[in-house]
């Protein structure tokens, strides 16, 4: 017999039951009295709840509760749940001896004596805390993943929505400014008209916004300076604002160029500070900053962080959680299209950075908006195409696509008043077998038809005939890498924006032969 089962053999069976639950590391395992007094201790307790023995024993379990949980008499509720169902088992927050928390299971059972008295409780508590940290590491993914989801669903209908919006209000303020200009001026009519345009045109900035959002929208990146911009914004902000909000700016010296959409960025920041303004019906002031930042482990680089900071009415969180989705506002009817954020949204994401939002109720708001610093010369800016160009010479025989016969006729007419003659197709196929049949100068076509894009045909066409200068007129971004490198016209477009690109597409020599509007 060697010596481990002599010693075996000397130990009752309650020394070898106590031996065992003393050397048990990984639970928590002790008796309680009646009372929640702590009769014994084993070295699992000790390790991960931190008292020895002879700092415990004697004392009530309570000790191991919240300052929540004993205020709210969680120890005794457990106590008497256990003494009358014979177990609890729950999971909570308990607390060390040198006051930090942890996540615990918990198991009470209940003893009895021979007699059915109650003689106290046996308690096991095993400490969870890396678990659940892993699990709401989970959630958390899970929740990222399900809002990347819904947004990328909600981008897509929007984006799909403010297309056919766009094509919409192409032959609205196409077929309105036709009128305008071979109508005679008439009091009685004239203003209607013009009224009519005014509120199309704020049609095509919503769908700008709206395709904002879905990352949609046509960017013109270049090298932005953050403080010339704003300082620039001036004017603007003061009178969108109005005296009783004071506006600070603090832009160090040697910030860097961001790489974003100049005009783009503009409009973002006005929408930040009105609504900052909203948040403030009583006043206040708003801040604007900038700062360099590294980037995040999940978006490295280096950014430039712009940020607007109010002191208003803040949001809580169920709010914060929805305020960058299309159309929700917590403003009055017809004081809020719930796009604002939105568009802020959209921008930052396309320039290849981030939105960022802080909140707590009445405790202000900050937005930050994330930018890539700009690399000097490959995000240097294009030299500005000239509004228009004198007719000088005969005009331009033009092809012109588009599946949409509303926009298709208007995008005729406009290009006829431009002085050039004009065929039209409704499909990719049917513009090539017309430039299979005739010679064209110039195709204008759009991007976004079925079977074939206007992207493909641009590719087919001028693979077959590469002197023709080609335009694509869009609302979206999404576009080739050769198709980037044409000229494009974005929806809703007007007859100067026509003749704009028309004088852009065609070359030096060939601009002499670009329309103009009047």
């Amino acid at each position: 017999m060697n010596n481990s089962d002599n010693f075996d053999a000397s130990l009752s069976d309650d020394g070898r039951y106590r031996l065992l639950v003393e050397a048990i590391s990984d639970y928590a395992i002790y008796m309680l009295d009646p009372n929640g007094i702590v009769s014994n201790w084993n070295s699992g307790a000790q390790r991960f709840k931190g008292y020895a023995p002879h700092e415990i024993i004697g004392k009530s379990f309570s000790l191991f509760y919240t300052d929540e949980d004993r205020a709210a008499g969680k120890p005794a509720i457990n106590l008497r749940r256990a003494a009358e169902e014979g177990r609890l088992e729950e999971e909570g927050w308990r607390v060390r001896k040198d006051g930090s928390r942890f996540w615990a299971h918990v198991v009470i059972d209940r003893i009895r004596d021979p007699s059915g008295a109650l003689v106290g409780f046996a308690k096991i508590t095993r400490d969870l805390t890396e678990r659940r940290q892993v699990e709401e590491e989970l959630n958390r993914a899970r929740e990222a993943l399900f809002h990347a989801q819904k947004m990328e669903s909600i981008g897509q209908l929007t984006g799909g929505v403010a297309h056919d919006f766009n094509n919409l209000l192409m032959a609205v303020i196409g077929s309105l400014e036709i009128v305008q200009r071979r109508m005679a001026p008439d009091p009685a009519i004239t203003p209607f008209i013009d009224n009519a345009l005014q509120g199309a045109r704020r049609g095509a900035i919503l769908t700008q916004r709206m395709l904002a959002f879905a990352r949609r929208q046509e960017l013109q990146m270049g090298a932005v300076d953050l403080k010339t911009t704003v300082n620039g914004m001036t004017d603007l902000l003061h009178r969108s604002i109005g005296p009783s909000i004071l506006i600070r700016n603090d832009f160090p010296m040697d910030l860097p160029s961001v790489r974003t959409d100049m005009a783009q960025l503009e409009t973002a920041i006005l929408n930040l500070v009105v609504n900052a303004r909203d948040a403030m019906p009583a006043g206040g002031t708003i801040r604007l900053a900038a700062r360099r930042q590294a980037g995040r482990p999940d978006r490295p680089g280096n950014f430039v962080v712009l940020s607007v900071a109010d002191d208003g009415e803040g949001m809580d969180a169920a709010t914060l959680a929805k305020a960058t989705e299309p159309f929700f506002t917590t403003k009055g009817v017809g004081k809020g299209t719930g796009l604002g954020l939105s568009m802020v949204h959209g921008l930052a994401e396309q320039s290849g950075g981030f939105l960022e939002l802080t909140s707590r109720r009445g405790a202000g708001t900050t937005a930050e908006i994330w930018l890539p610093v700009a690399d000097s010369e490959a995000d240097a800016r294009p030299a500005a195409t000239p509004a228009s160009t004198a007719i000088e010479s005969k005009p331009l025989r033009v092809l012109t696509v588009d599946d949409d016969a509303l926009v298709l006729m208007n995008t005729v007419a406009m290009l006829e008043e431009l002085g050039h003659e004009v065929e039209s197709a409704y499909s990719g196929a049917e513009a090539l077998q017309m430039l299979e049949a005739a010679p064209f100068d110039l195709l204008i076509t759009d991007q976004g038809m079925p079977k074939m894009t206007g992207t493909e045909l641009a590719e087919a066409a001028g693979a077959r005939w590469p002197e023709m200068p080609i335009i694509v007129a869009t609302g979206y971004a999404e576009l080739s890498d050769k198709a980037r490198a044409l000229p494009r016209l974005t929806k809703p477009f007007s007859q100067r924006d026509l003749a704009a690109a028309i004088a852009g597409s065609v070359g030096a020599d060939a601009k002499r032969l670009a329309g103009t509007a009047a």
